[in-house]
This record gives structure tokens, C-alpha cells and sequence, in this order.
């Protein structure tokens, strides 16, 4: 891991001037004083709580543990605490497309859990069957393959987050600080509209300039008023966020339902595995690495060879990851998931709930292979648009979708538009 150095206000107005292209950084860095400090806090007090397992029912505790002692493997891809304080289990990276649909910009910083992956696949080939002429869509940073602190990103830790390039009229990006005067609007929008209707997507950060073209683009071209403004004008619970330095890139992060609740299942049992047996401190002022060690029953020589450290030096926002002897009782442990309805437009359908599509196993030692859990019903309404940074929005004040037994369903066939060709 390497250390985190903080940014002051000036290093923060260079980097949003900076014309790097989508390999550009975020602002998401420790310390930015509009950045949120995480979803500990995300929890709605008026939202209803699940009291059991809701996307992962057909494992019972006792089939869960014997699958993390014996085989964790067999679990599939596990997201961790959170997207600022976090990593990744079993993670899969996400492959060159062989179609010419995406370009994997770094591939050693490509990886996520298989629900990501998924995700982002499913919504750039909607795009490209839309439009068979686009260019290929620049996939730029995700996660290190276990997780962790990302320079210089805040978030990216476990799994869920991917920084998308734009399409632009030609598969070269241009590199200017006014994105928004040259990207393809059409591509653009029809991507936005993949994700919000064909992935459980979670939010969408994307600098407010950039906001204004695509939704004027697609009021302009006949899309509903009240859905656009679900997306982009719904103050807290918009799906589109404004974000600094997203001027040149849309900054995505996912639910995983499966993937989260196995990472909040998980957490007691991480002991079992003393390799995966680690913690995520944040460096405050007045920490040491020794009082660190001692707080977590750790010693100083562990978490620099974790850290990859060569000294003791700390910075304040430093995210270390600690190697622990036993269970963590000081981990924080994120609460329930409940995945919201997807936001519809008027006249699309989605199929009934349902959670992921599995088999309970016969056996502790089946294997179990993760799914993506679908959820269904429209949403829509709107309120005073307001400026949010990177936070995950509270779960709805709603009934669980799903809750006991999974259920076995097809994906609906759903068209975003059209065909056309480029």
C-alpha cells in the first residue's frame, strides 16, 4: 500500500484545471474538505431494517462458516466494509473486450467483484447494441485486486466503484479542461440511461457542467421531464451527483447486494482466516504506528509488511491496513443493504423482485457461485436539487424487496431505444 499524503486547496484547484484525459485523477482524497467521510452514517432512521439474510437466504450461519473455514473460495467475490474503509474478497478483474466494446486502461487496477463487473459489461453492450458504430469505451480505474486504499481516490476500495471515460466522437479522447463542449451527447446519455435502467446502480458522480448538456440533450430528445429530474434534480436521493473533478469521467459505484451481504455475514468469521483477518484504520492526529499496533493487538512489523512501509511515518487520512491476531471487535460493520427500485422511465417494465438467482447447497463444502440480484417497480418524483459529494444514499423507507427463500427468474428483455447506426 502506499502512504496517503493530504491535498491542500491549491493541489485540489490544479488537479480540476489538470487536461491528463480520463487517466486523470479524482478528487476523492483524504482530507478534501467537500469529500463525506462514508456510509457509516448512511442508515435511515425511518427505513426498514431486514432482521436476516436478504440476498444471501439459502446459506444458513452454519453453511456460511464452514464455506469461509474450508473453502472461501466457493463464495464468490465478497466486498468488505466500505467504499472509503474497505476491500475485496475472491475479486475478478475486468477482461479486454474481445468486441472492441471497452478498452481496460489499466488492467492491474481493474478489478472488482463479479456483481461490478457484471454491471458494467451489461450497460456498455447496451450501448453498443444501440449503436453498433461506437467507439470503444475507455474503462479507467476500479480497485487493487485485494481491495484498499487507491491513490489518490477516497473511495475504490471495495469493489463497487468504476471510473468510466466519455465517448467521444472518435475512440480518442480529447484533452481539454471543457469536456463537455466535445463529448458525444447521444453515446453519453444512452449510456447514463443503460446504467440507471439495466444495472442496480447506485449513484453516478459527474461534474455539474457536464450534468447541464446531458440533461437539456435529452429533454431535447423527447425523454419524460419528472424521470429526467428523478435522475438529475431530486436534491439528496438524485441518482446524478455533482462531484469536483468529474469533469472528464463519470464515477460510478454499484450496489452488490450479494457481495455486501456476504462482507456484513463475513465480518465475525474473518478470524478463521487470518490472512483475510484484517482491519482498515484511519490515521488521525496524534496516532503512532506503535499505539495503532497495541489499540488493534497488532505489532508495528505486521502492518508495515501489510502497508508495504519502510518507516513509521503517518499522515493524517492515511488508510492502514492492520493484520489481526483474532476477532476485530472494533470493526464497524455496514448495516443491512437494501437495494431501491430501479429508476424506470415511463412505459418500461422490470420483472418481479427476486434475489439471486441460487441453489442452496447440499453440502457446506458446495461450491456457490454469485449472481446478480435484480430488483423491480419504478421510481420517480422530484425535489430541490442540491450539490452531494460521495456517500451512499439511505435505503428507502420500504419493504424489503425479497426476504426467505430465494426465487428462480429471467431477466426481462428490455430496449433502451431504437437501433441505430453510427
Amino acid at each position: 500500500m502506499t502512504q496517503v499524503v493530504e491535498h491542500n486547496d491549491a493541489a485540489l484547484a490544479a488537479t480540476e484545471a489538470s487536461t491528463e484525459g480520463e487517466e486523470a485523477d479524482d478528487e476523492e482524497l483524504a482530507g478534501t474538505p467537500d469529500a463525506d467521510e462514508g456510509e457509516a452514517e448512511e442508515v435511515d432512521a425511518n427505513a426498514v431494517v431486514p432482521n436476516g439474510p436478504l440476498y444471501t437466504a439459502e446459506l444458513s450461519d452454519e453453511q456460511l462458516t464452514e464455506l469461509w473455514k474450508k473453502e472461501p473460495a466457493a463464495l464468490g467475490s465478497i466486498s468488505v466494509g466500505f467504499v472509503e474503509s474497505g476491500r475485496m474478497v475472491n475479486a475478478v478483474r475486468v477482461p479486454q473486450s474481445e468486441n472492441n466494446d471497452w478498452i481496460v486502461v489499466s488492467p492491474e487496477l481493474a478489478w472488482a467483484t463479479q456483481e461490478t463487473v457484471d454491471y458494467l459489461s451489461r450497460a456498455i453492450r447496451e450501448v453498443r447494441a444501440q449503436y453498433p458504430n461506437a467507439p470503444p469505451l475507455r474503462v479507467n480505474q476500479l480497485s487493487s485486486r485485494e481491495g484498499g486504499y487507491l491513490r489518490p481516490h477516497k473511495s475504490h476500495q471495495n469493489g463497487r466503484d468504476v471510473d468510466l471515460g466519455f465517448y467521444y466522437p472518435t475512440a480518442e479522447p480529447v484533452r481539454v479542461r471543457e469536456r463537455e463542449k466535445h463529448i458525444d451527447l447521444e453515446l453519453n446519455w444512452a449510456l447514463l440511461k443503460a446504467l440507471a435502467i439495466h444495472t442496480d446502480v447506485q449513484m453516478i458522480l459527474l461534474d455539474k457542467r457536464v450534468q447541464k448538456v446531458l440533461y437539456d440533450y435529452a429533454l431535447r430528445n423527447g425523454e419524460n421531464k419528472e424521470w429526467v429530474d428523478s435522475l438529475f434534480n431530486a436534491g439528496a436521493r438524485s441518482l446524478v451527483k455533482h462531484a469536483r473533478g468529474h469533469r472528464d469521467h463519470f464515477h460510478v459505484r454499484f450496489f452488490n447486494p450479494r457481495a455486501q451481504e456476504l462482507g456484513r455475514r463475513v465480518a465475525p468469521l474473518l478470524a478463521l482466516q487470518p490472512d483475510k483477518n484484517i482491519l482498515v484504520h484511519r490515521v488521525r492526529s496524534g496516532d503512532t504506528l506503535g499505539g495503532i499496533a497495541l489499540r488493534y493487538g497488532s505489532t508495528i512489523k505486521t502492518i508495515q509488511k501489510a502497508n508495504r512501509m519502510r518507516g513509521v511515518f503517518l499522515s493524517i487520512g492515511q488508510r492502514l491496513a492492520v493484520p489481526l491476531r483474532g476477532p476485530c471487535t472494533r470493526c464497524p460493520v455496514p448495516p443491512p443493504v437494501v437495494v431501491p427500485p430501479r429508476r424506470m422511465p415511463p412505459g418500461f417494465e422490470q420483472q418481479a423482485p427476486a434475489v439471486a438467482e441460487k441453489q442452496a447447497p447440499a453440502a457446506p463444502e458446495m461450491q456457490v457461485v454469485p449472481a446478480v440480484a435484480t430488483q423491480a417497480e419504478s421510481t420517480g418524483g422530484s425535489a430541490p436539487a442540491s450539490t452531494v459529494t460521495e456517500t451512499q444514499p439511505q435505503a428507502p423507507a420500504q419493504e424489503p424487496a425479497v426476504q426467505g427463500s430465494p426465487a428462480n427468474t429471467s431477466a426481462a428483455i428490455m430496449q433502451i431505444g431504437p437501433a441505430a447506426s453510427r
